[in-house]
């Protein structure tokens, strides 16, 4: 890659965490791309996307932001304002308008079964914190990946909570009205609808668009050769 290239920064959503990444940064390394893979809290919009910015903050030069699932909302807020960010990769990922939350945007189109999968607990600093049940991770999350890693990404993942989920984007003006989107999705995903997904590529002008068939939520574990060529794609656009 050009010295000029992007810093490609992944973001895991919800269920899921940065090791799910681990097939992606190992092609992107094998292009000499400069990648991180962030820990995102799962807290909230606003404090995630705070901590996002933060990181950002230590890297020099530009960035193509990249998110999984609920980290598609996170990317977005972090972006508002950050002119260091040149382009948006969405991974089976809410790409929200402004004041659209992921519970909001998970009823705009039937599909997802997600709610029936979860499970909640009070949490010491307030409300709920949930996570898929065991039982149901891997038809729910993970329907390509064999079962045994479904099993063990059952019990890896990071719970996300409540309040998370419903908040909605707090910036203004969602980034990327003025930054150019990549997507790619699985057909299959239970969590993020297909139709869901065609939806807001449309809203978005998405520069790139891959619809993989048969495809679940866990792309980056499943996919990554599709998630991979889609960054790639983005990173190509956005190199000078």
């Amino acid at each position: 890659m050009s010295q000029n290239a992007p810093t490609v920064v992944l973001v895991h959503g919800a269920f899921a965490e940065s090791a799910s990444w681990n097939a992606v940064v190992e092609r992107l390394h094998a292009r000499s791309v400069d990648v991180i893979a962030v820990a995102n809290p799962l807290r909230s919009v606003s404090g995630d996307a705070a901590y996002l910015r933060d990181v950002l903050a230590g890297i020099a030069g530009p960035i193509v932001l990249v998110g999984h699932s609920y980290g598609g909302l996170v990317i977005t807020e972090a972006a508002s304002g950050n002119h260091a960010v040149v382009a948006l990769v969405y991974v089976g990922a809410f790409c929200p308008e402004s004041g659209e939350s992921a519970i909001a945007l998970s009823g705009m189109f039937p599909g997802s079964t997600l709610a029936d999968a979860l499970v909640g607990y009070p949490v010491s600093t307030g409300g709920n914190e949930l996570r898929i049940a065991e039982d149901a991770f891997p038809a729910q999350f993970a329907g390509d990946v064999p079962v045994a890693r479904a099993v063990v990404m059952a019990v890896t993942q990071r719970p996300v909570t409540e309040a998370a989920l419903t908040e909605g984007l707090p910036s203004a003006e969602a980034a990327w009205h003025r930054l150019p989107s990549w997507f790619v999705y699985g057909d299959a995903d239970e969590n993020i609808p297909a139709e869901l997904q065609r939806f807001m590529v449309d809203r978005a002008g998405a520069k790139g668009v891959r619809e993989v068939a048969g495809a679940s939520h866990a792309l980056a574990v499943s996919q990554p050769e599709a998630v991979t060529a889609t960054i790639l794609e983005a990173l190509e656009a956005a190199t000078p």
